[in-house]
């Protein structure tokens, strides 16, 4: 069997050929008339062995090939689906015929001729014209096998999309989805903003960012953990209703629902508290449901999932009373605290306190049991120095949301704290912990907080996690799978 590299060397041959017979093998354009798909439904209707007098012009890469002697088909595939194509000698002429062994798998070529059905009944193109597109050089994976290595999957997206075109409609969901949630917004009056990647202050989030250097004016940047801080800028200076498709970076864990960059919608509504946000938050899930897959029930990693409203709602006390059967309110510090060791728990940075224990309890023993469409309410102060004291609890809890689907969370919202004063107070406190060594605390950001000394009405605010929310509607299991270029490790290559 020739190795990859010799069957190259064939490929760069025949190219010669091609050049050599005055043809060019990477011409500049093709005028398509219609395209697979539009074939396929509208010739479906033929009689086997009926032939059409529709002269159509369309084009592809070869997918299949079968040369017979003095007749060859082929396979076409678009970004619509495969038609066939048949080239007989008698009708193309013996030396345009001679042109097609100068093709291989993988090739893009243009076809011309009329429509018909074979005895078998596929409708296919009968070739009276064709013209070499692009001559491929490296050939494709064994085409009965396909590419089924998950790591070069990734790695090498363009030859998944080839051998696998099941997994373009992943992605072609993922852009209906954004579409849904910009007409969802903008018929509520929303207007889509856009604010800065490169930052000289982080903010918005409990992260560790990217790190780098603006040669120009000589200083440290980072790239955005979030445009929280930003969007309500835009709040203070008299936009009530902004929201922006972010792309946020975090220099964190790469796992099945984690990827350094990703893709979340911040949105901020004047007037509003994180009950209307919850609101708007199930609207923009079972809209984005609706017009991508036409129903709130969805089938994920097991689970058959009902995305309709109303979501439950439990408080992270409740849900860790009734999924961990610790009762909190039951339990003093001491007893609390021990709970650390009991459970093993590793999400307790610096000097444990009541709330960061009941965060830890929470995470570690809950999260991946809240399956159905969950709102975890009343968060512990220590999650966010950004939210509203909680009305029940204000001495332990915030005004905090964060729902959770197929034990992930979706999306993180808050009753956002207006209030010039507290708020310095606590992030001069974060800045104290950043220094202290703590990696995900806030630094101080004194332009964010004179904007709100200027004053900011009652605000709701909620981010949304676009890659998480494609997962679950298509259905995949890994963040990997609803990103185009997930991030990869890079590899020595040989030339």
């Amino acid at each position: 069997m020739p190795t990859e590299q010799e069957l190259i060397n064939e490929r760069k041959r025949k190219l010669e050929d091609l050049k050599n017979l005055k043809i060019n093998p990477y011409p500049y354009s093709y005028d398509v008339k219609e395209n697979s798909e539009q074939i396929n439904t509208s010739f479906a209707s033929l009689k086997p062995e009926e032939h059409s007098t529709h002269q159509t012009k369309t084009a592809g890469r070869i997918v299949g090939l079968r040369r017979m002697g003095r007749v060859t088909f082929m396979h076409l595939q678009d970004e619509n689906g495969k038609v066939q194509a048949y080239f007989a000698e008698d009708l193309m002429g013996k030396d345009n015929y001679k042109l097609l062994k100068l093709f291989d798998l993988g090739d893009w070529i243009g076809i011309e001729g009329m429509i018909f059905k074979t005895r078998t009944g596929e409708v296919t193109v009968e070739v009276k014209n064709t013209q070499i597109l692009c001559k491929s050089l490296r050939p494709l994976p064994e085409k009965w096998h396909g590419l089924k290595d998950v790591e070069l999957r990734y790695r090498q997206r363009y030859v998944d999309l080839i051998m696998n075109p099941e997994v373009k409609k992943v992605f072609r969901i993922r852009a209906q989805i954004f579409d849904s949630i910009r007409d969802l917004l903008n018929k509520k009056s929303f207007i889509e903003v856009d604010t800065p990647c490169l930052q000289p202050i982080y903010g918005g989030a409990a992260a560790r960012p990217f790190k780098s250097h603006l040669n120009a004016l000589d200083m440290t940047v980072y790239l955005r953990i979030s445009n929280e801080l930003y969007l309500k800028r835009l709040v203070v200076g008299g936009f009530e209703r902004v929201y922006e498709f972010a792309r946020d970076f975090r220099n964190e864990d790469i796992d099945r629902t984690h990827n350094p960059e990703f893709t979340q919608i911040e949105i901020y509504q004047a007037y509003a508290d994180f009950n209307d946000m919850m609101e708007l938050t199930e609207d923009i899930y079972v809209n984005a449901a609706m017009k991508t897959v036409g129903s709130t029930i969805i089938e994920f990693n097991g689970h058959k999932i009902d995305l309709k409203k109303p979501w439950k709602r439990m408080t992270m006390l409740e849900a860790i009373k009734l999924h961990a059967k610790i009762d909190v309110e039951q339990l003093n510090d001491e007893e609390l605290f021990e709970l650390k060791n009991t459970h093993k728990l590793q999400k307790v940075e610096g000097e444990p306190t009541r709330g960061k224990l009941i965060q830890a309890l929470f995470e570690e023993l809950v999260e991946d049991k809240l399956i159905q469409p969950t709102f975890i309410t009343q968060h512990p102060k220590e999650s966010t120095p950004l939210c509203k004291l909680s009305r029940d609890d204000p001495e332990v809890f915030v005004e905090r949301f964060e729902p959770f689907i197929a034990g992930m969370e979706v999306a993180n919202g808050y009753s956002e704290l207006n209030d010039p004063i507290i708020q310095r107070r606590l992030l001069e406190q974060q800045a104290e912990e950043l220094k202290q060594g703590s990696e995900e605390a806030h630094p101080h950001d004194e332009d964010f907080i004179r904007s709100i000394e200027y004053g900011m009405p009652p605000t709701g605010g909620v981010g949304i996690g676009i890659d998480r929310m494609t997962m679950i509607i298509t259905g995949q299991a890994s963040i990997r799978d609803v990103l185009l270029f997930p991030f990869m490790k890079q590899q020595e290559e040989s030339k």
